[in-house]
């Protein structure tokens, strides 16, 4: 999978577009970026796009977005002609849990809400990356406290993939400046204090003053604000592989 830290050696110097571009150099084909269209995914999505860099994008539809998410993956399709990928949970798996535990069972137990996450969300991730060898995120240091630690490059052993961090070191605020630079479409509830954006039932605003990831699974307080995507055997992805 190739050496991590001499990757990331070599790419901390890189700007955005030319990270995601030799990204596409060094793993021909074999590169995919997922998006739940916020702000950091927005702006990998402007860069992937009107470079015109060979990276697939593809997005995880849970059932349970906003509207205004579905609102900006359609602007983001017209603005750069684009048909991103969407895949789906499986049709069996969500009939069985809503009917054995009902449609808003995760709010029961950390155990259901894990599941639903795994429902809609892992096991269609496993599909999206199914041969590739590298996922580009959007994740960022500041987003949580549990991600400060990580790495440009990290090792997903579980999934037999490296991971690539491109807006890792960015600030908020640095993201905020490149989406208005670039006139990217972005979510509008960004506007109405949603820094962080998931599933409609599972999201809420956040006040001034509470950490950055608060609004997610509020009423999980001692959760670790993570749904499983980038963990793995209950943490996050190591550094080294």
């Amino acid at each position: 999978m190739g050496n991590l830290e001499v990757l990331t050696e070599t790419y901390t110097t890189l700007s955005l577009e030319q990270g995601l571009r030799q990204l596409s150099l060094d793993f021909p084909g074999k590169v995919v970026f997922t998006t739940s269209f916020g702000l950091e995914d927005q702006a990998i999505t402007h860069a992937i796009l009107t470079n015109q860099i060979e990276i697939r994008i593809a997005t995880l539809d849970t059932g349970r977005l906003f509207q205004e998410t579905y609102d900006v993956w359609q602007k983001t399709n017209v603005r750069y002609g684009a048909k991103i990928e969407a895949f789906y949970p499986n049709e069996k798996e969500i009939q069985n849990f809503v009917e054995q535990n009902g449609p808003n069972a995760f709010y029961d137990s950390q155990d259901l809400r894990k599941e639903c996450c795994r429902i809609r969300k892992l096991v269609p991730l496993d599909a999206i990356l199914k041969g590739a060898e590298v996922w580009v995120t959007g994740l960022r240091k500041d987003q949580s406290g549990f991600r400060t630690e990580m790495s440009i490059f990290e090792s997903d052993p579980q999934r037999n993939l490296i991971k690539y961090q491109p807006l890792l070191l960015w600030s908020f605020e640095d993201t905020w400046k490149y989406i208005r630079e670039h006139n990217v479409p972005y979510n509008i509830l960004h506007d109405k204090g949603f820094p962080s954006i998931g599933c409609a039932p599972c999201t809420r605003a956040i006040e001034p003053g509470e950490d950055f990831r608060a609004g997610r699974w509020w009423w999980e307080q001692e959760s670790k604000k993570e749904c499983g995507l980038h963990w793995v055997d209950g943490k996050l992805t190591p550094k080294k592989g």
